[in-house]
């Protein structure tokens, strides 16, 4: 059994998570809103910029390879997770395709290794047949030697493409070329030997045509590995968004993942927060930087803002919106006005353009700043995505931030992932 308990005790928050008998204790200076639940005060907490620190002995080290890593937002909460059981992570490889977000990783996690390529060039392997008949050809093989050096890693973790399964991509979706990548992600695991691996996706992933869940899931128990999968809704995890994620973990045999996801799940079930929860102390740090100015936007977009706020609107009238996005051809959170009081809806790589999104400021008018969507996104302060040594533009920036998973959902999840290790 996994518990997952947050207590306050005077100027701090206390974290106990227990597997079993075994039990591990943490602390993080409040600097929380007064009155909140220790859950949220404690994440709050972090946001604002405090670290925890672990009573554990956290000699154990925790080897990780991350593929599709972007900015780092899932490795991120992997180790804010194998903190929490008593691990430092060590991140052995980053492996992503654009150079400045693994700048932006390498700031703020210091893998060993950053490779710079595309993942299907890493590892070689083939698949026969099809639904439960489905098997590797031949043992999946990598294709470089600075990554056989590694062999084998505690956890592989990856985040590949999610555009081509999600519901607002209406042109290839079920069928879009990148959906394979999901089984270049199982298959690169494999081929690490990782005792663990840990894939991120969007549910609609599972209604892919090629079925490429499906086929990973008989794929990896046939290398010896246990599958266990859970959709996690942040909103339903205290996260200030709605943002659902599926999560595959396997793990090889004899460690067990069955019913851990759906345990931390339950373990980490917290009252929904709303945006004035990550936000509200910035009402006042509008600034000169990239990270606290707000996008500039045309003249016509500042209109429909104005529209807003002068009627006490949410959601734009359809004959204020542009003629492309009217009649039921576009979502109705676009042009929309943020709640103060609810969660945001996902934070995606569009937040700098009303026509992408509810992206609206609830307050102001203007459009969330960089900072207020990392916020929401549960980054903390101290994770720059603009280090000294690169020059990030803000549509870079912008990419970094909404591309990431939300380092909150990925502790949830990696906590899963760890507890099975932990066990075993």
């Amino acid at each position: 059994m996994i518990s997952h308990v947050i207590e306050q005790s005077g100027t701090r928050f206390v974290r106990t998570v227990s597997i079993d008998q075994r039990q591990y204790v943490s602390r993080i200076e409040a600097r929380s809103d007064p009155g909140l639940n220790p859950n949220s005060g404690w994440w709050q907490s972090f946001v604002r910029g405090s670290h925890s620190t672990s009573t554990t002995d956290q000699s154990r080290k925790l080897s990780v390879v991350d593929a599709f890593c972007g900015s780092g937002g899932f490795s991120l909460g992997v180790a804010l997770a194998a903190a929490a059981l008593g691990y430092t992570a060590k991140f052995l490889a980053a492996i992503d395709t654009d150079p400045l977000a693994l700048a932006v990783y390498r700031a703020n996690l210091s893998p060993e290794t950053l490779i710079p390529a595309s993942t299907p060039t890493l590892v070689d392997f083939h698949v026969f047949g099809q639904g439960a008949k489905v098997e590797f050809g031949y043992p999946p093989e990598l294709m470089k030697a600075a990554l056989s050096k590694l062999r084998p890693v505690d956890l592989f973790v990856a985040g590949p493409p999610c555009e081509g399964h999600s519901n607002l991509n209406n042109h290839t979706r079920r069928e879009d070329p990148r959906n394979h990548l999901y089984l270049t992600a199982i298959a690169l695991g494999v081929a690490l030997d990782a005792r663990t691996i840990l894939i991120e996706n969007v549910p609609e992933s599972q209604k892919d045509r090629r079925r490429v869940v499906q086929q990973s899931t008989v794929l990896l128990r046939s290398a010896g590995y246990e599958v266990e999968t859970e959709t996690f809704k942040s909103e339903e995890l205290g996260i200030p968004q709605r943002r659902a994620r599926f999560f595959l973990l396997a793990a090889k045999q004899p460690v067990s993942v069955v019913g851990v996801l759906r345990q931390i799940r339950h373990a980490l079930r917290a009252p929904a927060t709303p945006i004035s929860w990550a936000i509200g102390d910035l009402l006042d740090c509008e600034g000169d930087t990239l990270m606290d100015t707000s996008p500039s936007i045309a003249a016509a977009n500042l209109e429909r803002i104005d529209y807003l706020f002068d009627n006490d609107l949410y959601d734009l009238p359809n004959d204020q919106r542009p003629f492309c996005h009217q009649n039921g051809t576009t979502y109705q959170a676009v042009y929309g006005r943020m709640h103060w009081d609810r969660p945001a809806h996902t934070i995606t790589t569009g937040f700098g353009s009303p026509g992408q999104g509810r992206y609206v400021h609830s307050l102001k008018r203007r459009l969330i700043t960089p900072h207020e969507a990392a916020r929401i996104q549960t980054f903390p302060d101290w994770f720059s995505f603009t280090p000294d040594e690169i020059r990030v533009s803000r549509k870079h920036l912008h990419k970094c931030i909404g591309d990431a998973v939300p380092p909150m959902l990925a502790y949830a999840a990696a906590l899963g992932a760890i507890a099975a290790i932990s066990e075993a």
